[in-house]
């Protein structure tokens, strides 16, 4: 039975729309897709059949399905395309197809090589959200604090110090053991990122203060083996958990949704780039294997400058 309404009309011959039935139950049911998924890729899949009825010149059969070409694919997503269709949409359609080709392809009935061999069209950088240099020292100063135990807004106020003042990710800021309090405390710190590479990074004074202030009224010892940060019951804490402070501290604050943890690290490298910092150095500081991936904050920089510029320009 299919996930969806049936009062949409498949163009496609019985024993393909036969085929595409089982095929979206199995991926309710062995995989266990979400609801939303499966009827998206009904409805992507529903559109291709639709195309092919007059890319083909009649209802497609599995015949067609088999002998599909990354051409014909091509076209469907051009004429996607030229309905307005964005990016990420069309990659969930190429998706669901080639999930579907898999189907058919397991049962003997066709080749998914084509649609396997067809890159999904690139979806476009967001750019990233940081926080105003003001927002961003009231969160990291821990302003705004609502745990009730003194140790727990402490433990925030730290933490959040550590992702703006030194540009760390959540996860390795929460990978730091007890043993890295002396580098902290030194004023250089080396974390391990993303595919195991190891970068040093500079501590502020006031953010060692913060760690050191942690450290005080922590109740639970921090041996050096054991992890820096700690929860409420003194096991290792969680991101959900500093998910949620940051979340309590926008309702404090008064800041915008887009403030998050990770959106510190983007206003560390942003803010960094607006006081004149190097790009090549804000890479070595962020970890980032491209600069590619670091110029992204030009753009951001670019695009506050023109808001700026907007606001205040009197023939803007």
């Amino acid at each position: 039975m299919l996930p969806v309404a049936e009062e949409f009309l498949i163009s496609a011959t019985p024993e393909l729309q036969k085929a595409r039935a089982e095929w979206l139950a199995a991926l309710s049911r062995e995989r266990r897709l979400a609801r939303m998924t499966v009827e998206a890729y009904e409805r992507d899949t529903r559109q291709f059949l639709q195309f092919l009825t007059g890319h083909c010149g009649g209802a497609p059969s599995i015949g067609d399905i088999a002998e599909l070409r990354p051409a014909d694919l091509r076209a469907f997503l051009a004429a996607r395309r030229a309905e307005g269709v964005g990016q990420r949409t069309l990659g969930r359609s190429l998706a669901g197809i080639r999930s579907f080709l898999r189907f058919l392809e397991r049962r003997g009935l066709a080749n998914a090589a084509g649609a396997g061999a067809l890159r999904a069209p690139r979806a476009p950088k967001a750019l990233p959200k940081p926080l105003s240099p003001d927002d961003a020292r009231r969160v990291a100063s821990g302003e705004g604090q609502l745990a009730e135990e003194p140790w727990i807004a402490a433990r925030n106020a730290a933490l959040f110090a550590l992702l703006y003042g030194s540009g760390l990710r959540i996860g390795e800021a929460l990978g730091l053991n007890g043993a890295d309090i002396a580098a902290i405390r030194a004023g250089t710190l080396r974390v391990t990122g993303k595919g195991g590479k190891t970068r040093v990074v500079p501590v502020l004074p006031v953010v060692a203060e913060a760690v050191l202030e942690y450290q005080r009224l922590c109740p639970y010892h921090l041996s050096a083996e054991g992890p820096l940060f700690r929860g409420a019951k003194g096991g290792a804490l969680q991101p959900a958990i500093i998910q949620r402070e940051m979340k309590k501290m926008r309702s404090a604050l008064n800041l915008p949704e887009t403030a998050t943890p990770h959106a510190l690290r983007h206003s560390f490298a942003t803010h960094l780039l607006g006081r004149g910092g190097d790009l090549r150095a804000i890479q070595e500081l962020l970890g980032h294997a491209s600069l590619s991936t670091t110029q992204i904050y030009t753009a951001v920089d670019t695009a506050r400058l023109l808001n700026i510029y907007d606001k205040a320009h009197p023939r803007a």
